[in-house]
């Protein structure tokens, strides 16, 4: 269940780039950063996300120390994707820019969905970088395989899903026409939590072919060769203070099981629990009457937990 109180983001600053930095020659990245004090916060979103959706979060963190998000290649406002949009290259990316930005570690990596595989993944690599984490309903790497041995019938759904994105990347603008099909598989849709001009570059940046790439790509890899380097990469993280946040009980879907649904959200709390116990110092919390994207349901715990990772990182 999710609040039924909506709060918009409605800052200016998503409607356009604000900071685009060359990462290699003749291609850049949109990074957005706010705020002073150390450690830095750096924000990571879910897939095919922008900055945007740290909107309710970055200004209050920003209050407390500096704090960044990024757009991944191809979307928001960043250039299209050189290279397949795996969790690896993802994280080089990110390291890249925040070397050729002069935001110097350490960092407390924050990452919903997708970001929070790739955070996680960041933390690993670079872990001397790392001053604590706040993962928001993160993806992992066991979750494809793990959710569809519950359910195998579901797994058909996908091969079809990414012929679908192929299709778009392959269309024209002609075929975005508003009611069309492609336009409803393709485009994003209006988001009640974003206001009415941040709905309209969304769009806008959605018809992009960087956007169509990056989306593909980011879903084609992310249950495949994402989830091989995550798994492979795996390390213990000391006593770094890490919070993992965990949308409520999903109820169950129209083509499963109740058994079925109990089991995924099971799952969901076991892999979860399993990103915490990296650290000596980490923990998970249920974020009742929240759903997938808990900083829009719930923003003010996550908020809290990223002031909490903070205090701890600096002593406090």
């Amino acid at each position: 269940m999710r609040n039924e109180m909506t709060i918009t983001v409605d800052d200016v600053a998503y409607t356009r780039p604000q900071r685009l930095v060359a990462i290699e020659p003749g291609r850049r990245l949109n990074i957005y950063c706010t705020g002073t004090g150390t450690p830095t916060v750096v924000f990571d979103s879910g897939l095919g996300d922008g900055t945007a959706a740290w909107g309710l979060i970055q200004p209050a963190v920003a209050a407390h120390a500096r704090a960044c998000s990024y757009d991944r290649a191809g979307l928001g406002f960043s250039d299209p994707p050189t290279r397949p949009s795996t969790s690896a290259n993802m994280v080089d990316d990110l390291h890249r820019l925040l070397h050729a930005a002069h935001v110097r570690p350490p960092y407390i990596l924050v990452g919903h969905s997708l970001g929070g595989m790739n955070m996680k993944l960041y933390a690993e690599t670079y872990l001397s970088e790392l001053a604590g984490m706040v993962l928001v309903d993160p993806s992992h790497e066991d979750l494809g395989k793990g959710a569809w041995a519950i359910d195998p019938e579901s797994q058909k759904y996908y091969a079809p899903y990414i012929e679908t994105l192929r299709q778009c990347l392959e269309a024209g603008p002609e075929d975005f026409a508003a009611g069309s099909a492609l336009a409803r598989n393709c485009l994003p849709s209006s988001d009640s939590h974003y206001s009415a001009a941040i709905n309209a570059v969304r769009l806008e940046r959605g018809e992009q072919h960087g956007y169509l790439q990056a989306r593909l790509s980011e879903q084609e890899n992310v249950w495949f060769e994402s989830a091989d380097q995550v798994r492979a990469a795996y390390r213990p993280l000391g006593a770094i203070p890490i919070i993992v946040l965990t949308h409520a009980a999903s109820a169950r879907a129209p083509d499963e099981t109740q058994q079925q649904r109990d089991a995924k959200n099971r799952l969901w709390i076991d892999l979860h629990n399993q990103i915490a116990a990296m650290s000596t110092r980490g923990k998970r919390l249920t974020v009742e009457n929240a759903g997938h994207y808990v900083q829009m349901d719930a923003p003010q715990v996550v908020i809290e937990s990223i002031l909490e990772v903070l205090r701890d990182s600096r002593g406090e």
